[in-house]
């Protein structure tokens, strides 16, 4: 089965989290595809593409926009090379609960990416559970702070490889999980083992996490 026939063509997306996304379908590659909504465009991960079908309602009419803003000097487009592109804008992401993000991606690591948000400051988000990005125009500075370039906001922590490595870094500090949206996901991050975050909370009581399921960690 292959997206390439729908393109050009509105089409509806059921993205995971039973999150719905209508918009004309721009271009796909080997993982990831790009839709535009008449305003913004959406870079989707294939992974998280539930269903795709065509748009047979009459009740969208969007112009099929002149280019996409991340430009693709090689093709086909790929998941890596959108997010490698996409370091020079601000993007708007989204990744679990109720509210997108919005800020930088600093660095593209194994399978994490470090994010630098105004509101949550250093993020460290798996790879694979970034739903779609959507880049914003570049007048545009978030929450109309003064501009700066996301170098300007570095970590204190050294970069691991991969997302559990730089988790155990984080080992005795306070974390916030998944955006601090259930109060049993941020508290001390006590130890990391086979593939078990081990957390203790306010009250000292402990739950233990697995490592897959968690979508963003970042301090307080």
């Amino acid at each position: 089965m292959s997206y390439f026939q729908y393109i050009g063509k509105t089409v509806d997306l059921e993205i995971s989290g039973k999150v719905k996304r209508t918009g004309l379908l721009i271009d796909c590659g080997l993982d990831i595809l790009v839709i535009y909504d008449g305003k913004h465009f959406l870079y989707i991960p294939y992974f998280h593409i539930q269903q795709l079908k065509l748009n047979k309602s009459n009740d969208y009419e969007i112009q099929n926009p002149s280019g996409s803003p991340i430009d693709n000097q090689q093709d086909p487009i790929s998941y890596r090379k959108i997010l490698n592109n996409a370091k020079r804008f601000l993007l708007e992401i989204y990744v679990t609960g109720k509210q997108p993000i919005y800020g930088y991606l600093t660095n593209i690591l194994s399978n994490y990416l470090v994010f630098y948000s105004p509101v949550y400051k250093t993020m460290f988000i798996p790879i694979n559970h970034l739903k779609w990005l959507i880049p914003k125009d570049p007048a545009i500075t978030p929450y109309l702070l003064i501009k700066q370039q996301p170098a300007a906001n570095p970590s204190h922590l050294t970069l691991a490889r991969t997302f559990r490595e730089q988790l155990e870094k984080l080992e005795g500090s306070i974390v916030i999980f998944d955006l601090g949206e259930d109060p049993h996901r941020v508290g001390k991050l006590e130890k990391i083992q086979n593939n078990v975050v081990e957390l203790v909370l306010a009250e000292g009581d402990k739950v233990y996490l697995h490592l897959q399921h968690l979508k963003t960690v970042h301090l307080p």
